[in-house]
């Protein structure tokens, strides 16, 4: 039986590789790059094997042979590979054709970026659409085309189940694990990147558990503008002197190249009337599983509200930071689908903010505020209502996306989203 579960970046990946020489699937760890690769690669070489990589390194040339499409798995344990495919594109673009698959960016550099040769793709963990939870019946496409669809259909997610989801994470070979085991696996999985794979990059991170103490200040932090010395700050235990700024500066680096850590940057448009945008980014951990684990809490305790021990301030509870972080990851990935970006906008005195704007290429946007709430009210959109003021057609439209059951229309035109209901 094929087990796969079909992703929304499958059919970019079809694309860009059906007409490419050279593509890379970037990620991390068990996203799941691998097995969407190999279902199209016809000549695999997986350098995570250490009897393939000794042979490479013997006979690097071995990595160019065999019947297209060639796959190169975890390419930056051998980053001379990368100009391999590049000059191998350079000499024979019409018939070369490469997949690349990395979970990390490698200690040292390819000597060439790529550009006009590797075309990268990003691969996320599962977003809600993908889980096979709720078929979903809004499509940020349509939202983005500026057309306002109407919106209709019903979800049977409840607020437990939402908080469920984001223990299970997105992960494919972890969410279906029974929950003893998936809670090994997760923390399994956080242990290896502080312990092992970092020294693989060659980082010079020595402080092992002061890093991961930062990691879960960090998580603490999620969906916040925390700034980064309060961050710090949440991560030193007792009277103890903090890490330097220059080591927050490496940990959160180190945490990137491996994309573990995810920040969602601020908006900063710079062709409409709105002045006096804050800069800092969102926290956000590649999916909100890893936040919860880090902070070794389950879905029971994020809806009884239990406190955590880092003392990272926040307006409103860890569940709804968590939520909004879900659906952030959601909204990244059917954003990608659509070519568009994604950030947050927060006014430098926090009076006004939303929590994602979503950007076409041409500057338009549509608004989503995130709200752990089944009913919406009109204090839940007064942002999104000023930002219409502010930006008039330049927003194509405006939706909160809530817990609730029924996606519909406001009478303002503002639509109200389950957060299971929206897809690619």
């Amino acid at each position: 039986m094929d087990a796969y579960l079909p992703r929304i970046v499958d059919t970019e990946l079809d694309m860009l590789a059906g007409g490419l020489p050279a593509v890379v699937i970037e990620g991390p760890r068990a996203v799941g790059k691998t097995e969407t690769a190999l279902r199209r690669a016809r000549t695999v070489h997986r350098l995570d094997d250490g009897r393939q990589l000794a042979v490479v390194r013997g006979d690097p040339e071995r990595l160019l042979a065999g019947r297209p499409p060639i796959l190169i798995d975890e390419w930056q344990r051998y980053p001379d590979s990368w100009d391999m495919v590049r000059r191998r594109v350079d000499a024979d673009p019409g018939t070369a054709r490469f997949l690349l698959t990395g979970s990390a960016a490698p200690a040292t550099r390819p000597t060439h970026s790529g550009a006009g040769r590797i075309v990268t793709l990003r691969m996320r963990p599962m977003s809600l659409a993908e889980r096979g939870i709720t078929e979903p019946t809004v499509s940020l496409a349509e939202l983005l085309s500026g057309s306002r669809p109407p919106l209709a259909g019903r979800s049977a997610m409840k607020l437990s189940d939402y908080a469920l989801e984001i223990e299970r994470s997105g992960f494919p070979a972890i969410r279906e694990l029974d929950r003893g085991l998936r809670e090994r696996q997760i923390g399994s999985y956080l242990d290896r990147v502080v312990e092992h794979d970092i020294d693989e990059l060659g980082t010079g991170v020595r402080d092992r558990a002061s890093l991961r103490r930062w990691l879960e200040a960090f998580a603490a932090a999620t969906a916040t503008t925390a700034a980064y010395t309060s961050i710090r700050d949440a991560a030193t235990p007792g009277a103890g002197d903090p890490p330097s700024m220059a080591t927050v500066a490496a940990y959160r680096r180190v945490m990137e190249q491996m994309w573990i850590v995810e920040e969602l940057p601020a908006w900063l448009p710079t062709r409409s009337r709105l002045r006096r945008l804050a800069a800092s980014p969102k926290h956000h951990l590649a999916d909100p599983a890893l936040a919860m684990s880090s902070l070794g809490i389950n879905a029971e305790a994020l809806l009884d509200g239990v406190a955590t021990p880092q003392a990272t301030q926040r307006d409103g509870t860890l569940l709804g930071h968590l939520f909004e972080s879900l659906v952030a990851q959601s909204v990244r990935v059917y954003a990608q689908a659509s070519r568009a970006r994604v950030s947050h906008l927060r006014t430098r005195g926090g009076e006004q903010e939303v929590d994602l704007i979503v950007e076409r290429r041409d500057g338009n946007v549509v608004a989503l505020e995130v709200k752990l709430a089944a009913a919406v009210v009109d204090d839940d959109v007064r942002h999104l209502r000023w930002l219409t003021d502010r930006i008039g057609d330049n927003l194509l439209d405006a939706a909160v996306i809530s817990t609730g059951n029924e996606a519909y229309r406001r009478r303002d035109g503002i639509g109200v989203i389950p957060a299971a209901l929206l897809g690619a």
